[in-house]
């Protein structure tokens, strides 16, 4: 059986002893508590990339009506600037 890929992590001294600390009140290693954070801020990032994708998608499907609600947020168009 392959291992997976590995990452050594350095932490401090209270870094550890808190890690040891949290992992020992849940009933689990400091590796599965490692583990577990990077898992979740990994799919709290995918999270985030889905979100902003979908509201770029529906931006654009909706430029038109954006600029009709918010024309003051409008950015002028080509040789379109403001007179002083």
């Amino acid at each position: 059986m392959k291992g997976m890929p590995a990452l050594n992590v350095e932490f401090s001294d209270r870094e550890l002893e808190d890690l040891r600390q949290i992992a020992k009140e849940r009933g689990t290693s400091m590796k599965a508590l490692v583990r577990e954070a990077a898992a979740a801020d990994i799919a709290r990032h995918r999270a985030l990339q889905e979100g902003a994708e979908a509201f770029r998608r529906f931006f654009a499907s909706h430029a038109d009506e954006f600029a009709a609600a918010f024309p003051d947020d409008e950015a002028p168009l080509k040789g379109e600037g403001r007179v002083a």
